[in-house]
């Protein structure tokens, strides 16, 4: 029992400091473009398809921590679990939402920032592509549990199409996010031969707390006796690892590829080519 209540404490703590790794993250891009007066060297597409995936995050997390029909309906497809979803969780989305959505401005609305316009501030066509297709893709979802009989019956949930499927559809989204939103930074960081303008700060918070939220759902799941606290929940288990991946490869970027790239002054403005400034111009 002794061990059991300490698992519990553990699990809590982790969760606030994964919380805290990965909530402050979001300040070092937008100081760091506040300061420049410039988004030069970087991509609107990481921010603004991150307004959408942390928009999914929040809703799925609400509806599988207050929802008593959501609950009940994991409950009868996971064994009688309850979903691994904190408190946390929600704080979490509910605070990277809003600095997305702070960060995303900076690049769509530059001259109330005071920046001047840079050619990383219009979306590319894959973001787009990936942003518009994701709500097409819930919208039909929600359609064809609204067309099953059983759509707000827990006994059925194994076998028919219930509100928690479109809830998991609401979820994946985050992690179709998760999969691509780094891609179009690390792209512009190969083409630059630079990371300047890319706050490695953000990284290492991000790959701090992927390695606490991963080892929270890991505690989780044994405190159940049961992991399907993971495969219940695959989008947080995705987050911290999938995420972490993309880090290991902005460090090698930042510390082994292009580290004289880097001004010592400070990541200042100087990214862009002068030809693509005149384009902009």
């Amino acid at each position: 029992m002794i061990i059991f209540g300490f698992l519990q404490v553990l699990s809590t703590i982790l969760g606030w400091l994964y919380f805290f790794a990965w909530g402050i993250s979001f300040y070092p891009q937008a100081i760091l473009n506040f300061r420049r007066r410039s988004t030069s060297g970087t991509t609107v597409d990481f921010p603004l398809i991150n307004c959408l995936g942390f928009f999914s995050y929040l809703v799925s997390n609400l509806a599988l921590y207050y929802s008593e029909l959501i609950r009940a309906q994991y409950g009868a497809r996971h064994k009688g679990l309850t979903p691994t979803v904190r408190f946390n969780d929600i704080t979490f989305a509910a605070h990277s939402l809003v600095l997305s959505l702070v960060t995303t401005s900076q690049y769509l609305f530059p001259r109330v920032w005071g920046f001047r316009q840079s050619i990383g501030n219009r979306p590319s066509r894959f973001i787009l592509g990936i942003f518009f297709g994701c709500v097409v893709g819930i919208v039909v979802v929600i359609f064809v549990v609204l067309g099953s009989p059983q759509r707000d019956s827990a006994e059925d949930a194994v076998g028919a199409w219930v509100w928690l499927d479109a809830i998991y559809a609401v979820s994946y989204v985050k992690l179709v996010v998760t999969l691509i939103k780094y891609t179009p930074q690390v792209i512009v960081n190969y083409r630059n031969r630079s990371t300047a303008g890319w706050s490695i700060w953000q990284i290492l918070l991000d790959f701090s707390g992927g390695i606490l939220s991963i080892a929270q759902q890991g505690i989780d799941s044994y405190l159940q006796g049961d992991w399907s606290g993971i495969t219940g929940n695959p989008v947080k288990f995705a987050l911290g690892n999938v995420s972490m991946v993309y880090d290991l490869v902005f460090m090698t970027q930042h510390y082994v590829l292009y580290p004289d790239a880097v001004p010592k002054a400070g990541e200042r403005d100087g990214l862009l080519r002068e030809d693509e400034e005149r384009r902009i111009e």
